[in-house]
């Protein structure tokens, strides 16, 4: 049995989609909290809560496999991601995946915070893991792009820091073989795409592709908080996602190590695909 927490989120359907196609649906648990929303991924549902360690005791009954996608409630997630480790533990899961963020041993990003301590967590629970350090989904930046035709720029403060993304899909069928593959346990993948880009490059691809000039303003960290906080966003959220950009411009999100695609089989899919989507509307 596979087990996959958050699966009613992107990145979460995506792999249980893609599991359907390797596993019988039987065999695939999606654990969400809300079973309704689940009704349509045509597998085994079970409701759990990160924060009730009861609830997470019920779900991973029976589980051989389980993947821990990252919770997205920031401040909490840490807390609720070590309920994860100890229930898995308690349930006797055998091996137990963790979407973590590129080089989070290392990385300055604000994110790789958590992540660290979750990877510590697991280390420490004694379970079989394997790591899926995650770089960039290159769908972060589908939003910026409307703005960024509407505006005449695109704006950020990562200077001409490269950035290695790739897409959901690309990460969710990392997932896929590391849940399905023989000799998993103590792999640490560092997952990144083929081809990086400056923010620079993707002012130039939305060009391209639009028949404008749409140049990249790089701002000052706080130059660009400001700015998103002016288009809606709460000021809070806004200086962090700032604050990314800054380790992101002195290479936090680059890799040039191919990991992703050598595991994937395939090619990861270029920053050109997002902006011809995000342009269609």
């Amino acid at each position: 049995m596979i087990g996959i927490t958050g699966a009613t989120g992107q990145l979460g359907r995506l792999i249980v989609k893609k599991l359907l196609a390797k596993v019988p649906a039987s065999e695939i648990v999606a654990i969400v909290r809300d079973p309704a929303k689940a009704a349509d991924l045509g597998v085994v549902v079970r409701k759990a809560e990160y924060d009730n360690p009861e609830t997470l005791d019920a779900a991973f009954a029976g589980i051989d496999t389980l993947l821990l996608i990252s919770s997205n409630e920031f401040g909490k997630r840490a807390a609720q991601h070590a309920n994860v480790v100890a229930a898995a533990k308690r349930a006797g899961v055998k091996l137990i995946g963790y979407t973590s963020i590129l080089h989070a041993d290392t990385s300055e990003i604000g994110l790789a915070v958590d992540h660290r301590q979750t990877e510590a967590d697991i280390r420490a629970s004694g379970l079989p893991f394997v790591f899926l350090r995650n770089g960039w989904y290159t769908e972060n930046y589908a939003g910026s792009i409307p703005g960024a035709v509407a505006g005449g720029a695109l704006i950020g403060s990562a200077g001409e820091g490269k950035i290695s993304a790739a897409s959901r899909a690309d990460y969710a069928d990392a997932a896929v073989v590391a849940l399905t593959s023989e000799g998993q346990a103590g792999k640490v993948y560092e997952l990144a795409g083929d081809t990086a880009f400056t923010l620079a490059d993707l002012a130039a691809e939305i060009s391209k592709q639009t028949g404008k000039v749409i140049p990249y303003n790089n701002l000052s960290e706080a130059d660009y908080a400001a700015a998103l906080a002016s288009f809606g966003l709460p000021e809070g959220l806004a200086a962090t996602i700032a604050s990314w950009d800054v380790p992101i411009s002195k290479g936090a999100l680059h890799d040039e190590s191919h990991t992703l695609s050598k595991l994937i089989g395939h090619p990861t899919s270029p920053i050109s695909e997002v902006v011809t989507q995000a342009l269609k509307g």
